[in-house]
Protein backbone atom coordinates (compact mmCIF):
# COMPACT_ATOMS: atom_id res chain seq x y z
CA UNK A 1 0.00 0.00 0.00
CA UNK A 2 1.53 3.24 -1.04
CA UNK A 3 2.29 6.35 1.57
CA UNK A 4 -0.43 8.95 1.57
CA UNK A 5 0.28 11.75 -0.48
CA UNK A 6 1.39 15.16 1.46
CA UNK A 7 0.00 17.91 -0.24
CA UNK A 8 0.09 20.77 2.17
CA UNK A 9 1.42 20.96 5.65
CA UNK A 10 2.07 23.09 8.67
CA UNK A 11 4.65 23.07 11.29
CA UNK A 12 4.26 25.00 14.39
CA UNK A 13 2.23 28.16 13.17
CA UNK A 14 1.90 30.56 15.41
CA UNK A 15 0.43 34.30 15.43
CA UNK A 16 1.26 36.61 17.52
CA UNK A 17 -0.76 40.35 17.97
CA UNK A 18 1.25 42.01 20.96
CA UNK A 19 0.40 39.33 24.20
CA UNK A 20 -2.26 37.93 22.34
CA UNK A 21 -2.11 34.30 20.88
CA UNK A 22 -4.07 33.72 18.59
CA UNK A 23 -2.46 30.44 16.80
CA UNK A 24 -0.11 28.52 19.60
CA UNK A 25 2.02 26.29 17.73
CA UNK A 26 -0.32 24.10 15.68
CA UNK A 27 0.40 21.43 12.87
CA UNK A 28 -1.15 19.66 10.48
CA UNK A 29 -0.81 17.57 7.40
CA UNK A 30 -3.48 17.99 4.20
CA UNK A 31 -3.13 14.71 2.17
CA UNK A 32 -4.80 14.31 -1.22
CA UNK A 33 -7.82 11.97 -1.37
CA UNK A 34 -9.07 13.15 2.20
CA UNK A 35 -11.48 16.35 3.84
CA UNK A 36 -9.44 17.57 7.32
CA UNK A 37 -11.73 19.61 8.87
CA UNK A 38 -10.67 22.15 11.89
CA UNK A 39 -13.50 23.13 14.36
CA UNK A 40 -13.59 25.57 17.12
CA UNK A 41 -15.86 28.10 18.63
CA UNK A 42 -15.82 31.74 17.38
CA UNK A 43 -11.85 32.94 18.62
CA UNK A 44 -10.70 29.98 18.48
CA UNK A 45 -8.02 30.69 15.79
CA UNK A 46 -9.54 28.76 12.24
CA UNK A 47 -9.29 31.78 10.45
CA UNK A 48 -6.26 32.97 11.23
CA UNK A 49 -4.86 29.38 10.70
CA UNK A 50 -6.49 29.59 6.75
CA UNK A 51 -5.26 33.26 6.32
CA UNK A 52 -1.79 31.65 7.21
CA UNK A 53 -2.44 28.85 5.67
CA UNK A 54 -3.11 30.69 2.15
CA UNK A 55 -0.33 32.94 2.45
CA UNK A 56 -2.89 36.16 3.27
CA UNK A 57 -1.44 36.33 6.65
CA UNK A 58 2.58 36.17 7.47
CA UNK A 59 2.89 33.95 10.80
CA UNK A 60 5.10 35.15 13.70
CA UNK A 61 6.55 31.47 13.76
CA UNK A 62 6.75 27.88 12.00
CA UNK A 63 6.20 26.91 8.40
CA UNK A 64 3.94 25.79 5.32
CA UNK A 65 4.96 23.60 3.02
CA UNK A 66 2.65 23.28 -0.14
CA UNK A 67 3.80 20.29 -2.74
CA UNK A 68 6.94 19.55 -0.40
CA UNK A 69 8.30 23.36 -0.95
CA UNK A 70 8.53 25.55 1.95
CA UNK A 71 6.21 28.57 1.12
CA UNK A 72 6.02 30.37 4.29
CA UNK A 73 7.17 33.59 2.73
CA UNK A 74 4.97 33.43 -0.02
CA UNK A 75 2.20 35.69 -1.38
CA UNK A 76 -0.86 34.31 -1.43
CA UNK A 77 -0.74 35.06 -5.69
CA UNK A 78 2.37 32.70 -5.27
CA UNK A 79 0.33 29.92 -3.72
CA UNK A 80 -2.34 30.63 -5.57
CA UNK A 81 -0.42 29.69 -8.92
CA UNK A 82 1.43 27.28 -7.06
CA UNK A 83 -2.03 24.72 -6.63
CA UNK A 84 -3.48 26.26 -3.66
CA UNK A 85 -7.08 27.39 -3.81
CA UNK A 86 -9.04 29.16 -1.13
CA UNK A 87 -12.77 30.22 -0.61
CA UNK A 88 -14.29 33.02 1.76
CA UNK A 89 -16.68 32.63 4.35
CA UNK A 90 -18.23 35.86 2.37
CA UNK A 91 -19.37 35.49 -1.41
CA UNK A 92 -16.27 36.75 -3.44
CA UNK A 93 -17.73 36.56 -6.91
CA UNK A 94 -18.72 39.39 -9.29
CA UNK A 95 -22.13 39.80 -9.01
CA UNK A 96 -23.14 41.11 -12.24
CA UNK A 97 -21.42 38.89 -14.76
CA UNK A 98 -22.35 35.78 -15.74
CA UNK A 99 -21.16 32.51 -13.70
CA UNK A 100 -19.31 30.96 -16.47
CA UNK A 101 -17.52 34.83 -16.92
CA UNK A 102 -16.33 34.34 -12.99
CA UNK A 103 -14.80 30.77 -14.42
CA UNK A 104 -13.66 32.43 -17.14
CA UNK A 105 -12.30 35.28 -15.49
CA UNK A 106 -10.43 32.44 -12.50
CA UNK A 107 -8.96 30.62 -15.36
CA UNK A 108 -7.73 33.31 -16.57
CA UNK A 109 -6.04 34.60 -13.04
CA UNK A 110 -3.76 31.10 -13.17
CA UNK A 111 -1.96 31.99 -16.36
CA UNK A 112 -2.14 35.62 -16.86
CA UNK A 113 -0.58 37.23 -20.42
CA UNK A 114 -0.21 40.98 -20.32
CA UNK A 115 1.56 41.20 -23.06
CA UNK A 116 -1.37 39.85 -24.94
CA UNK A 117 -3.21 43.00 -24.33
CA UNK A 118 -4.68 43.41 -27.79
CA UNK A 119 -5.87 39.56 -27.85
CA UNK A 120 -9.62 39.51 -26.68
CA UNK A 121 -9.95 37.60 -23.31
CA UNK A 122 -13.35 35.92 -24.74
CA UNK A 123 -10.89 34.42 -27.16
CA UNK A 124 -8.54 32.57 -24.94
CA UNK A 125 -9.58 28.83 -25.83
CA UNK A 126 -7.92 27.29 -22.60
CA UNK A 127 -9.46 29.42 -19.94
CA UNK A 128 -12.72 28.82 -22.13
CA UNK A 129 -12.70 25.33 -21.88
CA UNK A 130 -11.20 25.32 -18.24
CA UNK A 131 -14.29 27.52 -17.51
CA UNK A 132 -16.43 24.76 -19.19
CA UNK A 133 -15.19 22.03 -17.28
CA UNK A 134 -15.55 23.57 -13.92
CA UNK A 135 -19.00 24.73 -14.29
CA UNK A 136 -19.66 21.27 -14.88
CA UNK A 137 -18.26 19.81 -12.41
CA UNK A 138 -19.41 22.50 -9.54
CA UNK A 139 -22.84 21.16 -10.80
CA UNK A 140 -24.07 24.69 -12.63
CA UNK A 141 -23.87 24.09 -16.13
CA UNK A 142 -28.07 24.91 -16.35
CA UNK A 143 -27.40 28.06 -15.13
CA UNK A 144 -24.20 28.98 -16.40
CA UNK A 145 -25.40 32.13 -18.61
CA UNK A 146 -27.16 33.73 -15.24
CA UNK A 147 -25.71 36.08 -13.92
CA UNK A 148 -23.95 35.37 -10.47
CA UNK A 149 -26.04 37.67 -8.15
CA UNK A 150 -29.14 35.82 -9.30
CA UNK A 151 -28.15 32.96 -7.72
CA UNK A 152 -29.20 31.02 -4.83
CA UNK A 153 -27.19 31.13 -1.84
CA UNK A 154 -26.17 27.55 -2.33
CA UNK A 155 -25.52 28.38 -5.84
CA UNK A 156 -23.13 31.17 -5.04
CA UNK A 157 -20.83 28.55 -2.75
CA UNK A 158 -21.27 26.57 -5.94
CA UNK A 159 -20.02 28.93 -7.93
CA UNK A 160 -17.17 29.68 -5.30
CA UNK A 161 -15.63 26.28 -5.59
CA UNK A 162 -16.09 26.35 -9.24
CA UNK A 163 -13.94 29.69 -9.48
CA UNK A 164 -11.29 27.99 -7.27
CA UNK A 165 -11.38 25.17 -9.61
CA UNK A 166 -10.66 27.40 -12.53
CA UNK A 167 -7.19 27.98 -10.99
CA UNK A 168 -6.58 23.97 -11.02
CA UNK A 169 -5.51 23.84 -7.24
CA UNK A 170 -4.30 20.63 -5.90
CA UNK A 171 -4.98 21.86 -2.02
CA UNK A 172 -8.29 23.59 -1.36
CA UNK A 173 -9.22 25.88 1.93
CA UNK A 174 -12.45 26.02 2.33
CA UNK A 175 -14.25 28.45 4.85
CA UNK A 176 -17.34 27.51 6.01
CA UNK A 177 -18.75 26.61 2.56
CA UNK A 178 -22.08 25.57 4.23
CA UNK A 179 -22.53 28.50 6.04
CA UNK A 180 -26.38 30.01 5.77
CA UNK A 181 -27.18 26.99 3.48
CA UNK A 182 -30.76 24.75 3.87
CA UNK A 183 -30.71 21.10 3.87
CA UNK A 184 -30.95 20.25 0.23
CA UNK A 185 -28.69 22.62 -0.93
CA UNK A 186 -26.20 21.33 2.19
CA UNK A 187 -26.59 17.86 0.89
CA UNK A 188 -25.62 19.38 -2.73
CA UNK A 189 -22.90 20.60 -1.57
CA UNK A 190 -21.89 17.43 0.62
CA UNK A 191 -21.81 15.26 -2.48
CA UNK A 192 -19.64 17.93 -4.52
CA UNK A 193 -17.19 17.91 -1.81
CA UNK A 194 -16.71 14.34 -1.72
CA UNK A 195 -16.12 14.08 -5.62
CA UNK A 196 -13.57 16.79 -5.32
CA UNK A 197 -11.17 14.95 -2.62
CA UNK A 198 -10.10 12.34 -4.38
CA UNK A 199 -8.48 14.34 -6.55
CA UNK A 200 -7.42 17.29 -3.67
CA UNK A 201 -6.55 17.64 -0.34
CA UNK A 202 -9.12 19.88 1.39
CA UNK A 203 -9.09 21.95 4.48
CA UNK A 204 -12.48 22.72 5.84
CA UNK A 205 -13.52 25.34 8.54
CA UNK A 206 -17.20 24.44 9.34
CA UNK A 207 -19.83 24.89 12.07
CA UNK A 208 -22.14 22.21 10.73
CA UNK A 209 -20.81 19.22 12.99
CA UNK A 210 -23.66 16.64 11.13
CA UNK A 211 -21.76 17.41 7.96
CA UNK A 212 -18.56 17.60 9.64
CA UNK A 213 -18.61 14.41 11.16
CA UNK A 214 -20.05 12.74 8.03
CA UNK A 215 -17.38 13.78 5.65
CA UNK A 216 -14.61 14.50 7.01
CA UNK A 217 -11.77 11.81 7.17
CA UNK A 218 -9.68 13.81 9.99
CA UNK A 219 -11.00 16.68 12.33
CA UNK A 220 -8.51 19.11 14.33
CA UNK A 221 -10.62 20.61 17.16
CA UNK A 222 -8.94 24.34 18.56
CA UNK A 223 -9.49 26.47 21.61
CA UNK A 224 -8.25 29.67 22.41
CA UNK A 225 -6.04 29.36 19.64
CA UNK A 226 -4.62 25.66 20.38
CA UNK A 227 -5.35 22.08 19.36
CA UNK A 228 -6.82 19.97 22.05
CA UNK A 229 -7.42 16.99 19.77
CA UNK A 230 -6.71 15.93 16.07
CA UNK A 231 -7.68 12.59 14.63
CA UNK A 232 -10.83 10.41 12.97
CA UNK A 233 -14.01 11.88 13.83
CA UNK A 234 -14.73 8.76 15.85
CA UNK A 235 -11.61 9.94 18.25
CA UNK A 236 -12.69 13.35 18.16
CA UNK A 237 -15.97 12.14 19.06
CA UNK A 238 -15.08 10.12 22.05
CA UNK A 239 -12.77 12.80 23.46
CA UNK A 240 -13.64 13.77 26.68
CA UNK A 241 -11.90 16.94 26.43
CA UNK A 242 -13.76 17.69 23.04
CA UNK A 243 -16.97 17.14 24.65
CA UNK A 244 -16.34 19.32 27.84
CA UNK A 245 -14.78 22.24 25.73
CA UNK A 246 -16.84 22.51 22.28
CA UNK A 247 -19.28 20.34 21.69
CA UNK A 248 -21.15 21.79 25.24
CA UNK A 249 -21.20 18.12 27.24
CA UNK A 250 -20.01 17.37 30.80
Amino acid sequence: MNPPEVLLRAKELTRRWGGLVAVDRVSLTLERGTVHAVIGTNGAGKSTLINMLSGELAPSSGQVELLGQDVTTWSQPQRARAALGRSYQRNTIYQTFTVFENCRLAAQARTPKPWAWWQDAQRCQASMATARVCVERAGLTDVCELQAGMLSHGNKRQLEIAMCLATDPKVLLLDEPLAGMGAEETERMLRLLEELKGQHAILLVEHDMDAVFRISDCITVMVNGSVIASGTPDFVRNSDEVRVAYLGEQ
